[in-house]
């Protein structure tokens, strides 16, 4: 079962490709279920004053949700949309965010911690943001926002979980017990996870999560999507066969995917 569930396009401003050139290329590498999940507007800084290219503006939303179910529609036969969305989870705007969760019709939603306050952590241009920090400090703040997602009841799963490691910052001690604690909340509260391949092309070098991470989800009995993070037509689905493998590697045989925001497992 070939499916991708995390791609974005040229609305967030730092991707390529209409959403219409991610279906074909989906269609064209077999995919029988592809997952169109761009970013959340912006709800807590100023996009005029920030960094430039984040995400889509809010005026764009609707129109992002109307594309999705046309393509939907006239690809039906030849692959399936699901229509998606990566929706940041930021610690004070879980009113505004619940909002746009329920006024769509959503097959599913991300819960993904990018900001640490106005800090983008996953993004290249704000490194800087690790100068003379306790880095100790940085991952107990971003897993702490990872307990709180997963425990809003806005989204069906978490992702790239563990990508607060994406640019190589690690701090001294050990994390396993924050990687567990998060694990725990996702397991709690009923929600599955992603592997996503996209850590390949990072300083990290690694999927989101780790091989230790999954073997945990794995004994916990979460369920788990997968996802290439493709933000140009040309990586849809890049690394996704490493990624299965992996996964048939730690036993996982089912995959999870959405509908309607009510989770369906696969078989591989």
């Amino acid at each position: 079962m070939f499916i991708d569930y995390h791609t974005h396009h040229a609305r967030c401003g730092h991707a390529v490709g209409e959403l219409e050139e991610y279906v074909k290329k989906g269609i064209e590498i077999g995919l029988v279920q592809i997952g169109l999940s761009d970013h959340m507007p912006l709800l807590h800084v100023d996009p005029a004053s920030y960094y430039p290219e984040m995400a889509m503006p809010m005026d764009e939303l609707p129109r992002y949700v109307e594309e999705c179910l046309e393509l939907k529609e006239k690809y039906k036969g030849k692959i399936d949309v699901r229509v998606g969305l990566e929706g940041d989870y930021i610690e004070g705007c879980e009113e505004q965010i619940e909002t746009i969760v329920n006024a769509y019709p959503w097959d599913y939603v991300i819960g993904s911690v990018h900001f640490l306050g106005e800090w983008d952590i996953t993004d290249f241009r704000q490194t800087h943001g690790w100068e003379g920090r306790d880095r100790m400090a940085v991952y107990e703040q971003y897993y702490d926002a990872i307990r709180k997602a997963a425990a809003t009841g806005f989204y069906d799963y978490i992702g790239h979980i563990d990508v607060i490691k994406r640019f190589g910052f690690q701090p001294e001690g050990d994390v396993t017990h924050l990687e567990n604690a998060a694990l725990e909340a996702v397991k709690q509260h009923g929600l599955a996870i992603e592997l996503n391949a996209s850590g390949l092309r990072t300083p990290a070098a690694e999927m989101f999560p780790s091989r230790r991470m999954l073997e945990y989800a794995h004994k916990l009995g979460i369920p788990l999507t997968i996802g290439s993070d493709a933000h140009q037509p040309e990586r849809l689905g890049q690394y996704l066969d490493q990624a299965r493998a992996v996964l048939e590697e730690v036993g996982y045989t089912q995959l999870a995917t959405f509908n309607c925001r009510k989770l369906v497992l696969i078989d591989f």
